[in-house]
């Protein structure tokens, strides 16, 4: 189940972000390197660009990739599309992965219907 929530929830932010969010130049001011359960190390790009009514914002994408692709490297100018209201939402255009989503909403939903399946089987 949680497989499907994370999945699900990662989709209907990203659609929400298409349909209402602006779009705004930001540049990549730094990596945050996290350590994964697994012990691999994840790069989280760090974006600082203006709103439309002037405020600065600087914070990371929730999306950290094992290698920083070209392009998202340390001074680079990237397309940020934000939440009016609450800019922490972001996407990193090119870097936020929509197919990330869709693995976890996909393998979320085989289990789901898997245990499901299971569970009236051994009710009957």
């Amino acid at each position: 189940m949680s497989f499907l929530g994370v999945g699900v929830y990662g989709l209907r932010r990203a659609g929400a972000l298409r349909r209402n969010g602006i779009t705004a130049v930001g540049r990549v001011v730094r990596h945050d390197s996290r350590r994964g359960d697994d012990g691999a190390e994840y790069h989280h790009p760090v974006v600082a660009w203006t709103t439309r009514d002037g405020r600065e914002c600087t914070y990371p994408s929730a999306f950290g990739r094992g290698t920083v692709l070209p392009g998202f490297g340390t001074g680079s100018s990237v397309t940020v599309l934000y939440d009016a209201d609450n800019p922490r939402r972001f996407e990193i255009r090119g870097w936020d992965s929509k197919p990330f989503y869709l693995v976890f909403a996909g393998v979320g939903a085989v289990l789901t219907a898997g245990m499901s399946s299971v569970l009236l089987v051994l009710l009957m």
